[in-house]
């Protein structure tokens, strides 16, 4: 067999593809992060199907020929590109999806379909749950014996819609986007952060944060520049995997300082900053930080609704402000950190005088 090959699998319906949900494997390491469609968007092509128009081709690795090093899952299939129609499809068939209130069956018009379940045809309209049940998509199998030329086809399929850096760099083999993976799973970017990660954002600031520690520094974190750590730092796995266990050990203290769904992390964009902030202080600081952030982002706001000319206006927090704007650029995070810095060395030296009284 060839290590790469895709061809046209046999025409199954989507009551067969139904039955096989368990044996698909919905997330690969080079998926898109799910759910992105809202239901309405499901449901469109819920009435694409039952009003017979084409649906574009999915692609699944198919693993039916025998054993692969990919099918970690131990499944019979995993999802390349299609994974969004075939979330709609089954919650259709699950019942937690209902028919946009605008539906038309073509077929018959007069029906009144709009806002019925799956199971609501099945008991009413038989023969319209049938047209769903029998219809048959078209799905390539791929075959390969390794996770490049799998990483190639997605990024290509994909070449004509918006994917972000994140989605293209997790798609990406090697250790690093390995480890990136690995770090979101700890419990700051499963509970604490409350930024969307619908566009893997997650990923995108575990890739800053782990940059920055293999780096020994803060750095310019554009997509090209983590493009190529996620490339070249497989050269060095020693220390790419050492200071993925320093990032680690600062997201632990983290974990210590922040709350679920902290409001103080609703930004991807400052989040690299405020993880250096943390990393960069003793643990006699911890329980100051948080109160410090929350202070710091009032007065910041506060600023911002002064007057230019009212004197009391602090130059200073509006540089943190033009900053903000740039949150990629190595001044923006080098300015954005000594601010951070400055202020709480400042806060510190208030408590002590308050102690010293």
């Amino acid at each position: 067999m060839k290590n790469f090959s895709v061809k046209a699998m046999e025409p199954h319906t989507l009551v067969w593809w139904r039955n096989r949900q368990s044996k698909i494997d919905m997330s690969p390491p080079y998926q898109r992060h799910g759910r992105l469609w809202s239901p309405a968007d499901k449901a469109f092509l819920i009435d694409s199907i039952l009003n017979a128009y084409d649906v574009p081709k999915i692609y699944v690795a198919d693993f039916t020929w025998g054993e692969s090093p990919l099918n970690s899952q131990k499944v019979q299939y995993a999802i390349i590109d299609g994974k969004q129609r075939f979330e709609a499809i089954f919650d259709f068939f699950d019942g937690k999806l209902v028919l946009n209130s605008d539906f038309v069956f073509q077929e018959d018009t007069s029906l009144k379909l709009g806002g019925l379940g799956y199971q609501d045809l099945k008991l009413r309209y038989p023969q319209v749950a049938e047209i769903f049940d029998e219809y048959s998509l078209a799905v390539m199998s791929v075959f390969a014996q390794g996770p490049d030329p799998i990483t190639e086809l997605f990024v290509r399929l994909n070449r004509s819609k918006p994917l972000t850096g994140a989605e293209i760099r997790n798609a990406m083999s090697g250790p690093a986007p390995e480890l990136f993976r690995e770090i979101v799973k700890h419990e700051v970017f499963q509970q604490d952060i409350s930024f969307t990660v619908k566009r893997r954002q997650d990923l995108n600031a575990a890739a800053k944060i782990l940059y920055f520690e293999y780096s020994g520094e803060l750095k310019e974190t554009k997509k090209s520049s983590l493009d190529e750590f996620a490339k070249t730092s497989a050269k060095n796995r020693e220390l790419l995997e050492l200071s993925a266990r320093k990032t680690i050990d600062v997201l632990d203290n983290m974990s210590e300082i922040f709350l679920p769904r902290d409001r103080i992390l609703g930004s991807a964009g400052v989040f690299p900053v405020y993880y250096w902030f943390v990393r960069s202080r003793p643990a006699g600081d911890f329980p100051f930080i948080r109160e410090f952030l929350v202070r710091f982002e009032e007065d910041r706001k506060t600023n911002r609704d002064l007057s230019p000319d009212d004197p009391s206006v602090d130059s200073e927090m509006q540089g943190y402000d033009r900053l903000n704007r740039s949150t990629d650029d190595i001044r923006s995070h080098s300015g954005r950190f000594e601010t951070l810095s400055r202020r709480f060395a400042e806060l510190k030296k208030n408590l002590k005088g308050k102690k010293s009284r």
